[in-house]
């Protein structure tokens, strides 16, 4: 049992100063102000100094992290998540890349076989697979190699109940929206990505149950204002929520405050897309079967050809935001929180409620994260 006292809680609807949160059992029991919030004797109390309150950060989007990688190694999901609350983030969807089928189903059984024993960190909610039904004209830093056709029979086994949460694809490819189709019948949600997908391809993708763009802008047609393409479908369609990687490298600031103003934060997850790079030095490392050379601000091939993943940190990407759009911290962290909590159709996380799972993100007002609560239990204190 936890209570949190003099912090400010955050949530969507108003900002509580001066305020105190309980959780037990790994939820949040109450919240409100000092005095109108009892902390039984027995809670451990820990004291906020004024800093804010906010829900953990649900990551959408991650490769690895830490030297390891998700695609070439999967049983690495369970080391990296101990680490990713040192971000704020208490949730993830680890990314599996193009690869052959059976890293696919390797990847499933890692998550089907559960949390290891006196493990604490991020809890992943199922898996993202990216591929491998890709246009080979946007696979970006995916080895074109294993990119293939849709297909039913291949994906009889991807399902939420086994795991597969969100699934990204190119909805143009021949078979793609009897694939949709199938996906969205078994709870996966299907996100349009590393495509080439006209506007017209798009709203059709759209209306068979595509609900999410997997990093706006990216492997995707430019911004054209006679051939709109996936960009402008994601942009302009109020039913469809978009990933962006806000590093101010992937993503130009001024492109950054466009898709703001289009959609603002019920419309777009921050992602970071990270790799095994993240939390490491400069240097070579892996992603998938593909060697990307790391500098001290982004990832590329080793042939400079594509940006292979990325380097951002979830509190960076809530500093970007501010700074590339002017809006506000409570604003930014819908993008990490509520949203992505949306995207997935969870009603108990990315929110400060009584009854919601207590994860937790003690933050300093400038966005630097404090401490990181994970199902009401402690998993990462910077002061320690």
């Amino acid at each position: 049992m936890i209570g949190f006292e003099n912090v400010t809680i955050l949530t969507p609807e108003r900002t509580i100063d001066g305020g105190a949160l309980l959780v037990r059992d790994g939820r949040i029991r109450a919240l409100g102000r000092r005095d109108a919030v009892e902390l039984p004797a027995g809670a451990q109390r820990i004291d906020g100094q004024g800093n804010l309150l906010v829900p953990g950060f649900i990551e959408l989007q991650i490769n690895g992290g830490f030297g390891m990688d998700f695609t070439e190694r999967p049983e690495t999901i369970w080391p990296v998540a101990e680490r990713l609350p040192a971000y704020g983030v208490t949730s993830f969807l680890p990314t599996v890349i193009t690869n052959p089928m059976a890293t696919f189903q390797q990847a499933i059984e890692v998550i089907q076989a559960g949390e290891p024993v006196n493990f604490r960190g991020a809890r992943p909610l199922g898996l993202h697979i990216e591929g491998p039904f890709l246009n080979q004209g946007k696979k970006g830093a995916h080895n074109p190699a294993y990119i293939r056709p849709p297909d039913l029979e291949a994906t009889a086994t991807w399902s939420r109940d086994n795991g597969v949460r969100l699934v990204t694809l190119a909805p143009e490819q021949p078979g793609a929206i009897e694939l949709i189709r199938a996906l969205v019948a078994r709870g996966v949600v299907v996100s349009a990505g590393h495509s080439l997908a006209t506007y017209e391809q798009a709203e059709q993708a759209f209306s068979a149950g595509v609900t999410y763009g997997t990093h706006l802008y990216n492997a995707q047609p430019p911004l054209d204002h006679r051939k709109p393409g996936l960009s402008a479908a994601l942009l302009t369609d109020p039913g469809v929520v978009f990933g962006m990687i806000v590093d101010g490298v992937h993503v130009h600031p001024a492109m950054v405050d466009l898709a703001w103003k289009a959609k603002g934060p019920d419309g777009i997850t921050l992602v970071t897309d990270a790799m095994a790079a993240l939390g490491m030095p400069p240097g070579t490392y892996p992603l998938g079967d593909h060697e990307v050379v790391v500098d001290g601000t982004s990832a590329w091939l080793a042939d400079h050809s594509s940006l292979a993943g990325s380097i951002l940190t979830h509190d960076s990407a809530l500093r970007n935001l501010m700074a590339f759009t002017g809006c506000t911290l409570g604003e930014a962290l819908l993008t990490l929180t509520r949203t992505p909590a949306r995207v997935l159709g969870l009603t108990d996380r990315g929110r400060m409620a009584s009854g919601a799972i207590a994860d937790l993100v003690l933050l300093s007002p400038d966005g630097r994260v404090l401490m990181t609560v994970a199902a009401g239990e402690v998993v990462y204190n910077a002061g320690r």
